[in-house]
């Protein structure tokens, strides 16, 4: 990260800040437009979230779209300066007006809040948007309700990009989503049977606290020192030569050359492209992949 700065642990920011509150899994369009509520205000920039990789309320789904740390990159890049993101336990007891007093008003320094319609606080989540502005005006923090964004008549929500992603609906799901999901994973050792099919692979295992995206064969781009490269990517449990107790992704990088293992990288799932299936050897695998390649 460049220069967001976490203030969850430490001192509190001596200028005042503009909030924007919500647990933001994606960084959809709506999301976006909630973030930029605080952007666009006179006061520095800062986002109240959850560390997804902690313990998160039993109504959360696990499934993350994407993981805390791209979260944070992408909130770095879109100009936030501030990020407070304790874990759930650590704040769900807190009264809805001592979740403004100590976090908002003490914590972040707050003079400005917004939030979307669904965003819930305090114990037992009895927190609406609407009292959230009633008790700010006490704290001398003005709150925006902001609207919900719809595309094509729909309300953009992370529970349907998920939906979407679970269906192999991924050019969909990249439209709401506003760019295409990325998995940024360490890569681990496979079988290397790339190799011996002159299609090197890199194998990344997906964690159980991501979304899973419909077994099969994507068209992807993989992002390697400043430069993408088009690749294959199969997420299953590698129907040619056995099956696997994780999902994990394989994928052909075409037109690479290198030793990838123990870094992490980033692969966009770009085009859902057929269902994953075993083959009759090794000659017949090379020949499919050649021909999604060419899609």
């Amino acid at each position: 990260m460049k220069s967001l700065i976490d203030v969850t642990y430490g001192s509190p920011p001596s200028e005042k800040t503009a909030v924007a509150l919500g647990y933001f899994d994606g960084l959809h369009a709506g999301h976006v437009f909630v973030i930029g509520c605080a952007l666009n205000e006179k006061f520095a920039p800062a986002v109240f979230t959850f560390n997804c990789d902690t313990t998160l309320p039993k109504f959360q789904s696990p499934e993350d779209i994407i993981s805390f740390e791209n979260k944070c990159e992408m909130l770095d890049k879109m100009g936030v300066k501030y990020l407070y993101a304790p874990d759930f336990a650590e704040v769900c007891g807190l009264s809805d007006e001592d979740f403004v007093k100590e976090i908002l008003a003490k914590r972040l320094n707050a003079a400005f809040a917004c939030c979307g319609r669904n965003f819930r606080f305090g114990k037992n989540a009895c927190g609406t948007p609407e009292r959230l502005a009633e008790i700010g005006a006490r704290y001398g923090i003005r709150v925006k309700i902001a609207e919900d964004v719809c595309l094509d008549g729909k309300i953009i929500s992370s529970t349907h990009i998920r939906e979407l992603i679970r269906n192999g609906e991924i050019e969909a799901a990249n439209r709401l989503l506003g760019y295409e999901l990325t998995f940024s994973l360490p890569v681990v050792h496979g079988n290397e049977l790339g190799r011996t099919i002159s299609f090197p692979t890199i194998n990344q295992v997906i964690p159980e606290t991501n979304i899973i995206p419909r077994f099969g064969v994507y068209k992807s781009y993989v992002h390697i020192d400043g430069k993408n490269y088009r690749g294959i990517t199969n997420i299953g449990v590698r129907p040619t030569v056995g099956d696997l107790e994780k999902a994990i992704m394989e994928t052909n990088i075409l037109g690479f050359e290198g030793n990838l293992y123990g870094r992490k990288i980033a692969v966009s799932l770009v085009k859902f492209l057929r269902e994953e299936r075993k083959f009759a050897d090794l000659n017949e695998l090379k020949k499919q992949i050649s021909e999604d390649l060419k899609k």
